[in-house]
């Protein structure tokens, strides 16, 4: 039987949904003989959802013929990118902006209350527990970071990964989070009698504006020393901006052929995951959990072995970490709410619908601290531990699709149109919205200067946080990765000065000495106990850099800079007295164009004045006693 090719008119029967084609799109009519099967189908779907202003000024076939082609690739790829499809996409947009227009409360009917949760004490016996059922689960488990954004809103044109976690070390926040994942995947096999080495896999979601740069550094690094088939990197799509409350797609305002886009928020990484098939790979070799977590924490892993161990012993689905906060702090709240018709839900509530919350629903007072100085609703810091196998159940459901909300900017209280192109959103910590009331969501509490510094603030904006709340800049950013590395030293037996208070940028922030080891000396409170012994003191001028796993401090009193360099099996034994002029920190202010941009974000670089640094290169025991 020979087959039939379609005309343009059968194309055309197909576009002429309103039995009326000049009322349709004429000129995209006139454009047909341009377009594939595939592409009038688009045509069709697009005029079916009410966008024929996107066609109302192309001229005819024979002009700009390449733009047109362009533009129905683009909307393939809007189209294939997300669940359900553009239109899908423009349907749930009608909803949510219908509902943004009548100002209807997404909390309506539900009362909150604090949910259930583990709240843990650093260095305790509880927490050492819970550190090595951590580790030991490792080998069962997959990251995931979050990584889509550059580094300009801090100033930095670079991507945020490849900042300075640090300026002491020198090593990049991809570095730092890699070689923990190393160490992790090292000591987990450690613990777990008879079985074999398992790779960790490390999926990076990146952005057109980060996936080039990304690659780039990891490939001009090796890798950091990660085997490259374990790094999987999924790049995120933008979706399309709308222009009123109809839910019409914008064009941009520079190209007719292009629609306007934005991204979407990190919640498409859930998709992302679901559509790269790598979940069910991950469930056939046996893993358990994923842990998800976003790109400037540099005290997120000293946190992660322990709540994987909360995670593992309380058999959560859902395990949110979380820090004290304070009553109205500028911070999301875990909480319970629980609807007028039955329904709960574990979920972040951000802190501005939080108290309004609570006031509408018996709580005069809102959010306000309790007995322990805190907020009983725990801060949510975006870091999510999931089971795999749940997750998998929930992601087949929904195809990846996290619960959206809109945020458009009227331009007067009629709320007819916008001051600009607005689009849906998600985010990663609302997965929790869709499970059913039978799923274990939870959650766990660690001290703040543990688990929490991030760095999303430039100098500008930070100077400008009211007096006693977090600056979370480079600079503070930096400090506090020195503040727990001395606070973890201290509790481990070290006599550690008391910081000193310096500014820079304008910030007032407390200085400690600057301690920095790499993952493989330190991954839990009970390896650095292991690690210190006898009378050990270091003072306030002091840096201890310790780049090596087999590194052991004896009897050690640091007055200066001390480097330590450890590899190929090499155990060193470091003690007495070292003390030399060490590194001073100079101010850099941030409009300084001469110093580099990691430099200036800082406000200040160290001018390596004096120091004692060792290498060893060698197999075989030596000691260090100054």
């Amino acid at each position: 039987m020979a087959s039939t090719v379609e005309s343009p008119a059968d194309s055309l029967s197909k576009l002429d949904i309103n039995g009326d084609w000049a009322a349709s799109a004429p000129n995209l009519r006139n454009n047909l003989s341009l377009l594939s099967p595939d592409q009038i189908e688009l045509g069709k779907m697009l005029l079916e959802m009410g966008q024929s202003h996107l066609f109302e000024h192309w001229p005819e076939s024979g002009v700009d013929d390449e733009q047109k082609r362009a533009f129905f690739d683009q909307v393939a790829r809007l189209n294939s990118s997300y669940p359900g499809g553009l239109a899908s996409y423009i349907n749930t947009a009608r909803e949510l902006l219908a509902d943004s227009k009548a100002g209807k409360n997404p909390f309506d009917g539900f009362t909150p209350s604090v949910p259930s949760g583990e709240s843990l004490t650093f260095g305790d016996d509880n927490f050492v527990q819970f550190e090595e059922t951590g580790v030991r689960e490792m080998q069962n488990a997959a990251f995931v970071l979050v990584a889509g954004g550059l580094g300009e809103r801090l100033g930095y044109n670079g991507i945020k990964v490849a900042l300075p976690r640090e300026s002491s070390s020198g090593t990049c926040y991809l570095q730092h989070y890699i070689e923990s994942i190393l160490a992790l995947q090292d000591a987990s096999s450690r613990l777990v009698e008879g079985g074999s080495p398992k790779q960790i896999p490390f999926v990076i979601m990146t952005s057109d504006d980060t996936h080039a740069r990304t690659l780039e550094l990891l490939e001009s690094n090796s890798y950091f020393g990660v085997n490259p088939t374990q790094v999987k990197l999924l790049k995120q799509e933008k979706v399309a901006c709308l222009d009123g409350n109809d839910a019409r797609l914008a064009v941009d305002p520079h190209n007719k052929y292009v629609i306007q886009t934005k991204p979407h928020g990190h919640g498409d990484v859930h998709s992302l995951l679901y559509s790269s098939g790598l979940l069910n790979l991950w469930r056939q070799a046996g893993l358990r959990w994923v842990l998800f977590f976003q790109d400037t924490n540099g005290l997120l892993f000293k946190a992660i072995p322990a709540a994987l161990g909360v995670s593992a012993t309380k058999q959560y689905h859902v395990n949110s970490l979380a820090v004290p906060r304070k009553a109205k702090e500028a911070i999301g709240g875990i909480a319970k709410l629980t609807h007028t018709d039955g329904r709960t839900m574990v979920i972040n509530v951000e802190y501005n619908q939080l108290d309004p919350l609570l006031r509408a629903t018996g709580y005069p007072d809102g959010d306000v601290n309790c007995e322990t100085g805190y907020s009983p609703f725990p801060g949510n810091i975006n870091q999510l531990i999931l089971e795999l196998g749940p997750y998998i159940e929930e992601l087949t459901k929904t195809g990846g699709a996290i619960q959206e909300f809109v945020n458009p900017k009227y331009k007067d209280a009629s709320k007819t149109s916008f001051k600009s192109s607005t689009r849906l959103e998600c985010m990663m910590q609302d997965y929790p919205k869709t499970l059913p009331p039978t799923a274990r969501v939870g959650f766990t509490v660690m001290d703040i200067w543990l688990a929490y510094a991030p760095v999303k603030n430039n100098p500008e904006d930070a100077v400008k946080v009211p007096k006693g709340n977090p600056y979370h800049s480079a600079t503070s950013g930096e400090m506090a990765v020195y503040r727990a590395n001395s606070l973890i030293l201290k509790k481990a037996g070290v006599k550690v000065d008391d910081p000193v208070l310096q500014v820079f940028n304008g910030q007032e922030v407390e200085v400690w000495p600057r301690v920095t080891w790499k993952p493989k000396w330190a991954l839990t409170f009970a390896d650095v106990t292991s690690k210190v012994s006898g009378s050990c003191s270091i003072s306030q001028k002091s840096t201890l850099v310790i780049n090596g796993s087999n590194i052991f401090l004896e009897d050690l009193s640091l007055d200066g800079a001390l480097v330590i360099n450890s590899f190929k099996d090499a155990e060193v034994k470091v003690g007495g007295s070292v003390q030399n002029k060490g590194w001073i920190l100079e101010n850099v202010d941030y409009k300084d164009t001469l110093a580099p941009e990691e430099v200036r974000i800082r406000g200040f670089r160290i001018n390596k004045v004096e120091q004692l640094e060792k290498t060893y290169n060698e197999p075989g025991k030596f000691c260090l006693k100054a």
